[in-house]
């Protein structure tokens, strides 16, 4: 399924629809280049959630966690990993099996440790700028 957004306020609908096409998922893996828009789509899927922390990027700390009614929501951002040993080093399986909401930016650093029900959001830049948002 595809959904295209053409302005950074579209995302709030896209995030609303994400959530109505993937049931009761509780992990969400994002694949996209970068600078694609992934960190501010999972913003706009916290703000749905309504997550009350302000949201970022955890390029460094490599997991953020924000309070929402939902319980709490994981957001990793595994870009400066050198392996797989680190992710296991960082207990990633509490987060992943935790019946929480995980948003994974750069799985593919860690294909071996992914859930098998993930969930693959990918987001392609279009020639116009526009994104199209594939789950």
């Amino acid at each position: 399924m595809e959904y295209s957004v053409q302005q950074p306020d579209e995302l709030r609908n896209a995030a609303a629809w994400l959530f109505d096409h993937t049931g009761d998922s509780r992990v969400f893996i994002f694949k996209a280049p970068m600078g694609a828009g992934k960190t501010t789509f999972i913003k706009s899927l916290c703000e749905h959630l309504q997550v009350e922390d302000s949201t970022s990027s955890p390029t460094f700390s490599i997991v953020n966690e924000y309070s929402s009614p939902n319980g709490p929501v994981y957001h990793f951002d595994f870009y400066r990993l050198k392996d797989e040993q680190e992710a296991f080093d960082l207990g990633y399986e509490e987060y992943f099996y935790s019946d929480h909401y995980c948003f994974i930016e750069w799985p593919e650093k860690i294909p071996n440790l992914i859930p098998e029900d993930a969930i693959l959001v990918e987001i392609t830049v279009n020639d116009d700028k526009s994104r199209t948002i594939t789950i």
